[in-house]
């Protein structure tokens, strides 16, 4: 991995990109840490151009970003048309939103609609990709529905997001499932798994939790992984420590 792959998730910092000026604020930090790129995703209402302007300003590319899970599945012309204005290739179903995984019609529907979608990103020249949770842990015909998720769809259509703690906590094996979408997956959420003294699971900047980066980072490596994307859903105190802890810990350890 390069450090020129690894990028920061807004998300993380969701709270402080809720308008132009937390956005311009919110870039200039982050090229400070070392991050060459940002994933846009939970940022405020700021148009498109704005975005593009204050982060190519500030230093930061756009690799991906999360596009609403309705306007995917029903509306991707619309999707494919945002990523084009932010110049972006890679984007993500986000979050299985009013799926019922216990429904065969409801999973039917959703694969049949990623692979149609998925398709239609192709033909632009841009990718569509499948950001995991835990959720599609449960059990579908027999196996996790996530198996049946890209079983039922095109590779070309559509490319796997894996999530590390999602997959973790789901109870998969994060480097059994980088190796078995191999090929597959253009982009990763570094994202680490801890545990407290309260039996409560937490996320933790990565390096400081559970999960084998060394090993999950070799296997994407190797499967054709282009971005690794650091996201923390909950920081214990200010997102951009947490953001600069990570960095720094994947500039020493795993940037080769």
């Amino acid at each position: 991995m390069k450090l020129s792959q690894v990028a920061a998730q807004l998300y993380t910092v969701r709270d402080h990109c809720r308008d132009a000026a937390g956005l311009k604020q919110t870039a200039a930090k982050l090229r400070a840490i070392g991050y060459p790129a940002v994933q846009v995703s939970g940022i405020g209402p700021i148009p498109d151009a704005e975005i593009v302007a204050i982060l190519r300003g500030e230093g930061l590319s756009i690799c991906a970003t999360h596009e609403l899970s309705q306007q995917i599945l029903d509306e991707p012309e619309q999707a494919i048309a945002r990523l084009q204005r932010l110049g972006c290739r890679f984007t993500a179903y986000p979050y299985p939103a009013g799926i019922d995984f216990t429904d065969a019609g409801h999973v039917e529907t959703l694969v049949r609609k990623l692979d149609v979608a998925g398709a239609k990103f192709r033909a632009a020249g841009l990718q569509l990709g499948y950001h995991n949770h835990a959720i599609e842990f449960v059990k579908f015909r027999g196996a996790p529905v996530l198996e049946y998720i890209y079983a039922q769809t095109a590779p070309e259509n559509l490319s796997a997001e894996i999530d590390t703690f999602w997959i973790h906590y789901g109870g998969g094996d994060v480097v059994e499932w980088v190796r078995r979408l191999r090929g597959r997956q253009t982009c990763m959420h570094l994202k680490d798994y801890g545990f407290t003294a309260e039996n409560k699971h937490t996320w933790c900047e990565v390096g400081t939790g559970t999960l084998p980066f060394a090993r999950i980072i070799a296997e994407a490596e190797a499967g054709g992984c282009e971005w690794f994307i650091v996201e923390q859903d909950t920081c214990p105190g200010d997102p951009f420590d947490s953001l600069r802890q990570s960095f720094d810990y994947i500039k020493a350890n795993l940037v080769g």
